[in-house]
């Protein structure tokens, strides 16, 4: 590998590279646009643009493009070339201020939920300036925000952006309160913790479900699984540490922060974990990295998958979001710190976060939900559906010591009131973890476990950014017009623990009683996306939403049918691929092995001598009424996704698939799955889960 710290960033155009090789005032004028949002004079803008497109070139750039995040989950890109010709019959490369602020893909293509009709294609993508532009395959990448033609956001950054800003301004208000004058912005960071899958290329192809679904539907168990935790922290395999460590160069080379990598428990399944860096560079970041991961793995003539649930049985991925909020002085607000105006601090914020997640379980819920999720969540191996809040033993007992106005002893202190507490360091030492809790504090950040690996973690941090920020207008709101800021502060922080502790939860979310004890609480218990999608579009959600400028009303309602549409068509695409592999893959290969079997034992019957087919006629009499019963099975699947009952509304679709066509799916899976365990690998048509997952070495 080569030089590390001359390899990282070398293909992004970062703050460095600006400072050395634009003009100060233009740089200064940048550097304004890029901290305080102040409009960008497109004079300077052509500067830019003629600068980045130099050092472009230098990298061996031909193209430039746009590069945006619509509501497909994944990113866009359309390429233009730096050419124009010169009038002699040769060319010239130019890149202008107007190319680099704004692009004109067409809106119609993209997923909007109703926003833009099939003929009204016109949409805009803007220039994110507070993301740097970086090469990727020659190409000059433009961070952008896209939307339509009237204005209304297509895409995941643009939300993103906007709950940002108003996090920003609340939690501002927040620090002002506390005589905090010299930080100007708060700053959401986010440190997501990628899970995904590697097998072998070759045989991913031979799996129909895999390439069509991102997921296998069909698969016996092995004789071999997770059992003996001997993956998880295990030694890399060669094989992988290759494709770790050439993935860790494409991802340096583009600033992107990746820091930890280890196998994690299922057998082929590994995670990669980087730095924490802004809310929207780390969304930036997350895209590239699941983009890179996959091409790297080709080269390596492996696959990787991505989708939460893969293989049934073993663990599914998922992507950690670690969470927290940091002044751009750069003090951390979840940081308990040693002084008492910062104990005080820490302690507010801790309850604005306590009352948001409370009041917004929802919302949190939504921000997750998808097909591919659903079977991951709460099956044991990742958080439930049920949103709760660890925060550890120690804390809970100092919130728990406020609330009753009592003392806070430990070892050979006495923590008093809010205010003069000299509040311990933790959790780092002084506290446990906690890995099935879908929302847990982990020292001076929150650890949101509950994202899917394929998710954008744009939707997760815009509720959390929002949330938030409503929880601590409210507290500023209060603050702001008490006469004694100290007892009202000390109120406050008493009042929202009391009201919200019900969300903190410090045992084991995977207990089959905590689902009874959380319904005592009153918590929400969303099982599935077409559960929890109703509340996106409540009116107090949607009022949220307007409130803080994050999403309109159009734009709630747009995001609602999306993700429904995705879910649906997500599952349609899964019951037809099911189908056409039981015809076309499994039934063909029992008829095989049948066909053997009868053959078989007619020969041992001509031979005479009493020879014994007890074998083969045990395995007909199994395989024959098991065919049967399959091949009825998959006709029914198939009829209820070809004749779909005329429905007046997306809700009412979702659910018959979630109700008619995934629970077919389920009893159809059984027989396909009990047929293969029968079938020997002359037979079987695609790679068994035992093949897919322990033959990369």
């Amino acid at each position: 590998m080569n030089n590390v710290p001359e390899i990282f960033g070398s293909m992004v155009f970062s703050d460095g590279v600006m400072r050395n090789r634009l003009p100060k005032a233009a740089y200064k004028a940048l550097k304004e646009t890029r901290d305080n949002a102040k409009q960008l004079d497109p004079k300077v803008a052509d500067v830019v643009a003629g600068t980045m497109k130099e050092w472009a070139i230098e990298k061996g750039a031909t193209h430039f493009t746009h590069w945006f995040q619509p509501m497909t989950g994944i990113t866009a890109e359309k390429h233009d070339s730096f050419i124009c010709p010169d009038g002699d019959g040769k060319v010239i490369m130019e890149f202008s201020g107007k190319e680099l602020i704004k692009g004109e893909p067409d809106a119609s293509s993209f997923p909007s939920g109703g926003l833009r009709a099939t003929f009204e294609a016109r949409g805009y993508t803007a220039w994110d300036p507070t993301s740097d532009a970086f090469i990727k395959d020659n190409t000059l990448c433009i961070p952008t925000a896209f939307c339509s033609y009237g204005g209304e956001a297509l895409d995941k950054k643009t939300p993103l952006l906007r709950s940002m800003a108003a996090i920003d301004r609340q939690a501002m208000r927040i620090l002002r309160l506390f005589g905090n004058k010299t930080a100007k912005h708060v700053i959401t960071t986010v440190g997501p913790e990628q899970e995904y899958f590697l097998i072998d290329k070759a045989m991913y192809e031979k799996r129909k479900d895999l390439v069509y679904t991102g997921r296998t539907l069909f698969g016996a168990k092995p004789p071999k699984g997770q059992e003996l935790d001997d993956h998880y922290f295990g030694v890399i395999k060669p094989r992988v540490k290759a494709f770790m460590n050439d993935l860790d160069e494409e991802l340096w080379k583009l600033g992107i922060l990746a820091k930890t990598e280890h196998n994690e428990v299922a057998p082929s399944q590994h995670e990669l974990a980087p730095i924490f860096t802004t809310s929207n560079i780390a969304t930036d970041h997350n895209q590239l990295t699941m983009e890179i991961m996959k091409k790297v793995a080709t080269r390596h003539g492996l696959t990787c998958l991505l989708h939460e649930k893969p293989f049934d049985g073993i663990n599914g991925s998922g992507k950690h979001n670690n969470w927290s909020m940091s002044t751009d002085t750069g003090e951390n607000l979840l940081e308990p710190g040693d002084s008492p105006r910062q104990n005080a601090q820490f302690l507010l914020f801790l309850a604005a976060v306590i009352k948001a997640v409370d009041e917004h379980q929802d919302l949190l819920r939504i921000s997750v939900a998808s097909a591919a999720n659903d079977h991951r969540l709460g099956a044991n191996e990742a958080p439930p559906a049920i949103v709760s809040m660890f925060i550890g033993d120690d804390l809970a007992e100092i919130l728990k010591s406020i609330e009753c106005g009592k003392p806070y002893v430990q070892k050979d202190k006495v923590f008093m009131e809010i205010g003069s507490d000299i509040l311990p360091r933790f959790p780092q030492d002084t506290t446990d973890r906690n890995r099935t809790s879908p929302f847990a504090f982990t020292g001076n950040k929150f650890e949101f476990r509950m994202v899917g690996s394929t998710a954008s973690i744009a939707c997760p941090n815009m509720m959390l950014n929002t949330i938030i920020a409503d929880t601590l207008c409210g507290f500023a709101d209060e603050l702001e017009r008490a006469d004694n800021f100290q007892a009202a502060l000390s109120s406050l922080i008493k009042t929202t623990i009391k009201e919200h502790k019900r969300i903190i939860f410090n045992g084991n979310n995977y207990a089959p009683e905590w689902i009874g004890e959380a319904e005592k609480r009153g918590l929400l218990n969303l099982r599935s996306t077409v559960d929890c999608m109703p509340y996106y579009i409540k009116d107090e959600n949607i009022k949220l939403f307007e409130k803080y400028n994050v999403l309109t009303k159009t734009e709630v309602y747009s995001r609602y049918e999306i993700q429904l549409e995705n879910y649906y068509k997500q599952i349609n695409i899964e019951a037809l691929t099911m189908a056409d592999m039981i015809n076309k893959d499994i039934l063909p290969d029992a008829l095989a092995c049948m066909k053997d079997l009868s053959s078989v034992a007619v020969n041992k019957k001509q031979l005479g001598g009493g020879i014994s087919c007890e074998y083969e006629e045990s395995m007909l009499k199994k395989l024959s009424p098991l065919s049967g019963s399959l091949y009825k099975e998959a006709e029914t699947l198939k009829a209820s996704v070809e004749k779909v009952p005329e429905f007046t509304d997306i809700m009412s679709e979702a659910k018959y698939y979630h109700d008619v066509v995934l629970a077919q799916m389920e009893k159809t899976r059984k027989l396909g799955d009990e047929t293969e365990s029968l079938l020997g690998s002359k037979y079987l048509s695609y790679p068994t889960y035992g093949d897919l997952l322990f033959s990369v070495v």
